[in-house]
């Protein structure tokens, strides 16, 4: 069998088990709108001995309440089910991709009756532009029932576009016109076209309280890759290639997954109080059909404080990322970097991909807060700083970027702690911008 024949029979199988997994989840994403209130509660029975207890979601207000007061403003409030899943047009503009318009959905729900059960949630996303940009994803982390299994993962297939400034942390090595050049100190921005293809499963099980061991792959196939733009052939991307043995078209990442994860979160969607840290290694395979064999170690480790017993809503939020290539290679557009954790949500303040290199550390610490006494607008103020190696002249922690900024959050769906966050970020080279997306960043 050949290589694009193996890569062919993989991909069918990866869409198989998803499509199997989509069909299982959504008649319980459906049940679970007729949840009563009661089972809402994401308190585990564990902590409500030592934690305060959780706000009754009658008090505040969101989005399908305000819809409910405009359109039907008569109807007897006591007569609403609350619902888990919140569906919301996906729209968005920008140079890059022209105009977006798609659809939205997240949603959450306990599993089983243990109340110690953690809540399980999963998002989808389906947009097109006007550029011919097309994309969809669906993530899920499922619970069973008194967390015995957790089972995480992801499905994206795009015709993406990814900006590219060069590897490293913004320092200019001299040493030579290549070198120069793939640092790009003066941030110059390229901009590639592909087909990508990604799906990542991972299954853990409870070994002892609150702590997981677990196993799964992952999957990242990008094909057609094309820089239209760049007058000269001589960019950060291909020299990288060159050195490193890529070819500039098409590549694959595919390797197996092993991590241990600790979790005390009393929210997937926007924790009040709880840890959360996941630490593992990735070994991309040549015969799971990787372009190249490499062994990565990543740490992800997420603490949550609530400043008040009668609004926990006020939280400070602490985030550390950390990707570190261990031996290997990996491809370019794979580097660790803004925006390539888990959830792509790292960095605010610069564009993905904006900052990167094979060895990576990223911190962020944000401030929460309510405005409105009904909980519908609160705030929050961020700041990061990143490090990063660029395989030339910086090693990493040698050289680190900030980045910060505050926003606004509208609640979406109170059952869930769904909020729609809206931020204005900034960070050096004169990076900044508008940054919208549903649920809290970490």
């Amino acid at each position: 069998m050949g290589y694009n024949d193996a890569n062919v029979n993989v991909l069918n199988y990866l869409f198989t088990v998803i499509l199997l997994f989509v069909c299982a989840l959504i008649p319980r994403l459906a049940l679970s709108q007729e949840m009563p209130m009661d089972t809402l509660r994401t308190e585990s029975a564990r902590f409500e001995t030592a934690l305060p207890t959780e706000p009754d979601t009658r008090t505040q207000y969101d989005i399908a309440d305000l819809a409910r007061a405009i359109f039907y403003p008569n109807r007897n409030k006591r007569d609403v089910v609350p619902t888990v899943i919140t569906i919301i047009p996906n729209i968005a503009a920008n140079p890059t991709i022209g105009f977006q318009i798609g659809i939205k959905a997240v949603g959450g729900k306990k599993l089983g009756k243990d109340p110690a059960t953690f809540m399980s949630v999963a998002a989808t996303s389906a947009t097109i532009t006007t550029k011919g940009i097309i994309n969809f994803y669906f993530t899920h982390n499922v619970f069973t029932e008194g967390n015995k299994w957790n089972i995480q993962g992801s499905l994206v297939a795009a015709r993406s576009v990814v900006p590219d400034y060069g590897l490293g942390i913004g320092v200019g090595d001299y040493s030579s016109i290549e070198n120069q050049v793939l640092t790009n100190p003066e941030r110059t921005g390229y901009v590639f076209h592909s087909l990508f293809l990604s799906f990542r499963e991972k299954i853990y099980k409870e070994v002892r309280k609150n702590l997981f061991a677990g196993a799964g792959v992952s999957f990242d196939i990008r094909r057609r890759v094309e820089d239209r733009f760049s007058p000269t052939p001589v960019t950060p991307y291909t020299i990288y290639n060159k050195r490193m043995g890529y070819s500039n078209n098409h590549y694959s990442s595919n390797g197996l997954l092993f991590n241990v994860q600790y979790t005390t979160r009393d929210n997937q969607n926007r924790a009040y109080r709880g840890m959360y840290a996941d630490a593992g290694f990735r070994l991309n395979q040549t015969w799971m059909g990787s372009t190249k064999n490499a062994l990565q170690f990543t740490a992800d480790v997420r603490k949550y404080w609530s400043l008040s017993s009668r609004n926990p809503e006020h939280v400070i939020a602490w985030w550390n990322w950390g990707a570190y290539l261990i031996r290997g290679s990996l491809p370019y557009l794979e580097l660790a970097g803004i925006g390539k954790d888990p959830a792509s949500r790292s960095g605010r303040g610069y564009k993905i991909g904006y900052f990167k290199g094979t060895q990576f550390q990223y911190s962020e610490i944000e401030y929460r807060f309510p405005i409105m006494t009904n909980k519908f607008i609160s705030g929050a103020a961020f700041f990061n700083i990143q490090s990063s190696n660029d395989l030339v002249g910086t090693r990493l922690f040698q050289q680190w970027q900030p980045g910060g900024g505050a926003g606004l959050r509208v609640l979406f769906n109170k059952s869930t702690r769904t909020n729609l966050c809206l931020d204005y970020a900034f960070g050096k080279f004169g990076s900044g911008g508008f940054f919208l997306g549903i649920n809290e960043t970490f």
